[in-house]
């Protein structure tokens, strides 16, 4: 990603998604113009899935944390689509967005956006659907696998919402899983 020390350009954003936006489906069907463009660590930091989601669920989040890292997706997006993808975050309610430096895959530092918590609960636990697309994300992009085990261990419940369930899930219904 030479060229790329940046948060963006005048037409264009660089985007870390460390929850259900690293599965390229998931971010593909929030923002048309978003193309995965590697993967990334963010240092001293850890992900929890404490934020309070609209469901009433556990979202993740990021918190820093000097003995751990979370590692993610680079997108690089329009910049005329970021209203879309705030919209899906419920920034200004339920997530701020944030810029901060990430070390990405081929040993550059990006300059990227992301979004942290304004309201969290340390007691919630993220829907299974939810967990799904993390990890299908995190596989998707072969993040390193202690951490793909660690996202796959994460305890979660189910959604009593079956028709939501169905919905988060049929994204995954045609290819490979």
């Amino acid at each position: 990603m030479s060229g790329t020390g940046s948060i963006g350009s005048v037409e264009t954003l660089w985007y870390f998604a460390y929850g259900s936006n690293m599965s390229v489906r998931r971010m593909t069907a929030r923002v048309p113009s978003a193309e995965a463009v590697g993967i990334a660590c963010l240092p001293h930091y850890r992900l929890a899935f404490h934020k309070i989601g609209r469901d009433g669920s556990g979202k993740c989040d990021i918190t820093p944390c000097k003995s751990n890292e979370v590692h993610g997706v680079i997108y690089r997006m329009a910049r005329r689509h970021k209203p879309l993808l705030d919209a899906c975050e419920d920034l200004g309610r339920g997530y701020r967005d944030q810029r901060l430096a990430v070390a990405a895959a081929d040993g550059s530092n990006l300059q990227v956006f992301t979004y942290v918590a304004l309201r969290r609960d340390a007691s919630l636990l993220p829907f299974d659907w939810y967990l799904r697309h993390l990890v299908e994300g995190a596989d998707e992009h072969r993040l390193p696998r202690p951490y793909r085990d660690r996202l796959a261990a994460t305890e979660s419940l189910d959604d009593p919402d079956r028709q939501r369930r169905a919905r988060e899930l049929s994204i995954y219904a045609f290819g490979s899983t």
